[in-house]
Parts: C-alpha cells; sequence; structure tokens
C-alpha cells in the first residue's frame, strides 16, 4: 500500500468516525431523563395511539434537522454566527435562549443520573447526581476529551437501545396494533406531539450534532451527501429508541397493568420495567437512566458551550473545555440547592426548548432561501424548504399554543 492510499484510508476512516460522533452526540443528546419520562407517560395515558405521536415527530424531526445541519455545514459557521447574518443581532438572541435553555436541561439531567444511580445501587440521589457531574467534570479537564467524548457516547448509546430492547422483548407488546395505530389511531393528542418535538429537536439539540462536524472539519459541499445522511442515521436512532420504549412500556399497559402517573414521585418507566423483568427491572431501568442523563450533560453542556463563540471569536478548544466545565458545575450547584429531582422544571426545559425551536428555524430557513452566496454554490433543495416552512409554521402554532402552560411549569419547579 503506498503513503497515498494509506493516507486516504485514514482519512476516510476519520470521516466515518466523525459521522458516527455526531450522530450519537444528537441522538444521545434527545435520549435524556425527559425523553424517557415524556415516552412513559403519554404510553401509559394514551396506550397504542401513541405510535402516532411517535411517528409525527419522527417526520418533523427529520425536516428540521435536515434543514439545520445542511446549512451550518455548508456555511462553515456555527449557529449563532449563521443567525446574525441572517438578521444581525439574533445570533446573540439565539444563543442566550439556547444556553438557558440547555442550563435548565442540564439540571434536570444531573437530576435524573442521581436517580439512575439510586435505582441501581440504592445511592442517595444527591451523591449520585454529585458523581456523575463529576465524571464529566474529569471527561472534559482531559486532554483526550474529544476522543473520549465521541467513543463514550457511541457505546453508552448502543447499551441502552440493547437493554430497552430485551425490556420490550420480555413486555410481549402488541406489535400489530401498534403499528396500524402510527397511521390510524383511535385518537390523537396533539400536547403530547409537541411535548415531544421539543424534548428530541428543541434548543440546543437542534445544533449538537452539526457544531460536532463543524469542530470535526466537516463543512463544505463536499461533505454535504455525509452530512445529510448523518442526520437522517440521528433520526433514525432516536426514533428506534423511543419506539423501543414505547413498546416495553405498551406491553406492560396492555396486559392491563395500570401505571401511577399522578404522584410527584411517580415514575411510570420504572414501574413498568420492573413489571417486565421483575427486580432487575429495576436495575436495568436504573442503568438506562444513568446512562441517558450522563450523555445529555455531554450533549448539553459542550453543544450549549459551543454558542458562547459567537461573543468572543478567538476561543481555544481548551478555553472551551473550561466553560463547558464551568456550565456543568453551575448546573450542579443548582440541583442540589434544589434539593430534589426538579420534575416541573424538566417539563419546562423541554417545553422551552420547544419554544426556541421555531425561532432558529425560521432564521435557518432564511439563509436557505436568500443567502445562497454563503453555501459555495450549493442547489439548495426546494422540496426541503417548503417541507420546512411547513414544519416552521407548525412548531410556531405549537410554541403559541402552548406558552402559558409552558411558563406555568416554571412556577412549579
Amino acid at each position: 500500500m503506498t503513503a497515498q492510499e494509506t493516507q486516504n484510508k485514514a482519512f476516510v476512516r476519520s470521516r466515518r468516525s466523525s459521522l458516527i460522533a455526531a450522530i450519537f452526540l444528537m441522538a444521545t443528546s434527545a435520549i435524556g431523563p425527559g425523553f424517557i419520562t415524556q415516552t412513559a407517560t403519554f404510553t401509559a395515558t394514551m396506550g397504542a395511539a401513541f405510535s402516532f405521536g411517535i411517528l409525527a415527530s419522527i417526520v418533523i424531526d427529520f425536516v428540521v434537522q435536515q434543514n439545520i445541519w445542511r446549512i451550518v455545514t455548508l456555511t462553515r459557521m456555527r449557529a449563532a454566527d449563521v443567525a446574525n447574518i441572517a438578521l444581525p443581532g439574533s445570533g446573540y438572541l439565539l444563543a442566550v435562549l439556547v444556553i438557558f435553555g440547555g442550563l435548565v436541561f442540564n439540571i434536570g439531567n444531573i437530576a435524573g443520573a442521581g436517580l439512575g444511580l439510586n435505582a441501581m445501587f440504592g445511592l442517595d440521589p444527591k451523591w449520585g447526581g454529585l458523581l456523575s457531574a463529576f465524571i464529566t467534570i474529569y471527561i472534559f479537564s482531559s486532554r483526550r476529551a474529544s476522543t473520549v467524548i465521541d467513543r463514550m457516547i457511541v457505546v453508552l448509546g448502543l447499551m441502552m437501545i440493547v437493554l430497552t430492547l430485551y425490556v420490550a422483548f420480555m413486555s410481549s407488546p402488541p406489535i400489530g396494533e401498534a403499528l396500524r395505530q402510527s397511521v390510524f389511531p383511535d385518537k390523537v393528542n396533539f400536547a403530547s406531539i409537541t411535548t415531544i418535538v421539543g424534548g428530541t429537536v428543541g434548543g440546543y439539540i437542534s445544533y449538537a450534532g452539526a457544531h460536532r462536524l463543524l469542530d470535526k472539519g466537516m463543512g463544505g459541499v463536499e461533505n454535504i451527501k455525509a452530512v445529510s445522511s448523518a442526520a437522517t442515521k440521528g433520526i433514525l436512532v432516536v426514533g428506534l429508541m423511543r419506539y423501543v420504549l414505547f413498546l416495553a412500556v405498551l406491553g406492560v399497559v396492555a396486559s392491563g397493568v395500570t401505571l401511577d402517573i399522578s404522584s410527584q414521585v411517580a415514575n411510570p418507566a420504572s414501574q413498568a420495567f420492573q413489571h417486565a423483568t421483575g427486580a432487575l427491572g429495576g436495575r436495568i431501568f436504573g442503568l438506562i437512566f444513568w446512562a441517558s442523563a450522563l450523555t445529555s450533560v455531554i450533549g448539553a453542556a459542550y453543544t450549549s458551550v459551543s454558542f458562547i463563540t459567537v461573543f468572543k471569536k478567538s476561543i481555544t478548544e481548551r478555553h472551551r473545555n473550561i466553560a463547558t466545565i464551568i456550565f456543568i458545575a453551575v448546573s450542579l450547584a443548582v440541583y442540589l440547592l434544589l434539593g430534589t429531582a426538579p420534575a416541573a422544571l424538566l417539563v419546562f426545559a423541554g417545553g422551552f426548548n420547544g419554544l426556541i425551536l421555531p425561532i432558529g428555524l425560521s432564521l435557518f430557513l432564511y439563509v436557505g432561501w436568500k443567502c445562497a452566496e454563503l453555501m459555495e454554490g450549493y442547489h439548495y433543495p426546494r422540496w426541503l424548504l417548503w417541507l420546512g416552512l411547513a414544519i416552521c409554521g407548525l412548531t410556531w402554532y405549537m410554541g403559541l399554543m402552548s406558552v402559558s402552560a409552558i411558563f406555568h411549569f416554571l412556577k412549579m419547579a
């Protein structure tokens, strides 16, 4: 093998690794404690009909991610910088909203990590949250932080899917009925769709994979096919996890078991796992909940801090890692001061990130329509922009209809 062939092979391997890392960073950012709790809660209340909401959310997620990932990588600029070009000053607003939304969500993620260790080992949730936060701080303080993050999120993401598949198999869900109601539901709950869309591609999650690709040098027209494919695969990973989790809970609900979703301490996902696999289910739930929380802490912190470059361009990777550590430490301090798992805060964070979604999407669609010069001559697909406009209108409508209810949760937190 010649030196050139060796170099080309290394380039292909590096690019594949970068794409996989971006896919799982986006996916594991979306698969957090709120994701698990929301999916279990809606399945307990709606049964097989919730499968329609899952399918609808996947379609919305696909359109959002395809547009945002393409434009960020084509312009070779982070989201806030792109927004500033579309509408001067809007990038600063977007950065503040994303950083605040990520901070609030991270408080809940640390709480979820504590609850996961509590389910596995009986460890006090405060100590569990503290230990989990220290693990992520250690990762970002390492000189090999980038490599460790890439490998860790892939391993934990695959582990979550495999373990949830096992529980779904043990619960024996009515798969045929779930497939039918994915297309022909007995009832439709738009509030559930709004909630899970906000928790899957709202706020910082929309930009997690795209910013990771930029950091790996994957910008420009030459990488657009790979970026588009990666965006699709990221949504498919999230969709797979949501469907598998839905089926695991549905099997328990369909068997006649009533899950408690009314009390403040209710945890329908934990109840479902225990009903499906006994005492082992509680341990499996704890491991999945902890892994989802840990990867979400990493994703939320990494992506939120990536927005600070709009305020100061000359920030090195080392400085960003330090800022990320501070971000996690602040999230931990607030969680410890709250004292208990802030369930209402998690719900507010999901809703707030859902409100951010149409703001960012509107700005990016404008760039797609009007700023062709920023995209190196790339002919942006008009069908994707038209789909984006339809989804953008829908998310604005859902956001406006939900804003008062969302901020009501902030008062409860």
